[in-house]
């Protein structure tokens, strides 16, 4: 069992959990997720980790309520504990393999949408640790949903908040504030990394091919099963076929065909969708149809 040691509502339908699991923390990376089920009869959930601590072996995670089994875990309290939470599990970030003094000569900006934040959280404070100082967009529908701003104000280089409808901070999206800092504050950035909803993540990709910004994104929005298994998070990354949880879950944003995996999204949401996806992609089919 893996004792929750404290569980906080955040914001509207996000949870923030600590959760006691000091394998995981021993070897988990900024990127990377778990899976975890709170009993035998519940549904396996991936997370990606968006914090932990080697020395007092816990892992944090943050979720959004969004189904029957996030409803239950965010009914968890301190002293409660999930059944099984498995990982580190998927890719660390590409930046995790590179040296300080290489970090260093990039110029990096992230941009987090609503809970993309979680993530984000973790490489920022790593590359802090490092002593790389990044620049960090958190974006959110309202001022009520903007989560972890005070953690990430104290590892950040330089952190821009904006709101869509301009309740807090600034109005507009994560998008119109990187267009402001590099066209009109003449800010240049040798990489960008985005995590939230695939729609966000589709358009910072179409910006930073317009500026001319590398970029990385976090297909973790799709992932279901977290082992290859099921085929919801099959992609299409510069032609070729990948699984996020297994292959990601980060790759070049630049190369992913977000209109598929948008598709495959909601169509995967039912069983007649899921078969319907059988039939259309043929040989390269994988999981998602129960005879695969």
């Amino acid at each position: 069992m893996y004792r929750i040691l404290r569980a906080e509502n955040i914001a509207e339908k996000i949870y923030l959990q600590v959760v006691e699991a000091p394998r995981v923390s021993e070897h988990c990376l900024p990127g990377q997720f778990v899976i975890a089920k709170i009993d035998d009869k519940g549904e396996r959930i991936p997370f990606t980790i968006c914090d932990y601590d080697r020395q007092a072996g816990t892992v944090t995670i943050v979720f959004q309520v969004v189904g029957a089994s996030t409803y239950r875990m965010a009914k968890l309290q301190a002293g409660d504990a999930y059944e099984d939470f498995v990982g580190p599990l998927g890719c660390p970030s590409e930046l995790t393999e590179m040296s300080p003094e290489e970090l260093k000569k990039k110029r990096i900006v992230y941009v987090a949408g609503g809970v993309g934040t979680a993530p984000v959280y973790p490489q920022v404070k790593w590359l802090h640790e490092q002593g790389v100082r990044c620049d960090v967009i958190i974006g959110a529908k309202t001022k009520d949903l903007i989560i972890l701003e005070e953690p990430m104000k104290a590892v950040a280089g330089n952190l821009y908040v904006t709101t869509d409808d301009g309740s807090y901070v600034r109005k507009g999206m994560g998008t119109d504030v990187l267009k402001d800092l590099v066209e009109n504050q003449g800010k240049t950035y040798d990489l960008c990394i985005a995590i939230g909803p695939l729609i966000m993540m589709k358009f910072v990709d179409k910006l930073t091919q317009q500026l001319g910004i590398p970029t990385i994104v976090s297909m973790n929005p799709i992932m279901v099963d977290g082992t290859g298994m099921c085929g919801a998070c099959r992609i299409k990354v510069g032609g070729e076929t990948k699984f996020a949880c297994v292959d990601g879950p980060e790759f070049d944003g630049h190369l992913v065909d977000f209109d598929q995996a948008m598709m495959r999204q909601r169509i995967y949401k039912t069983e007649e969708g899921r078969a319907f996806l059988k039939e259309i992609e043929g040989d390269e089919h994988k999981g998602g149809c129960g005879q695969c």
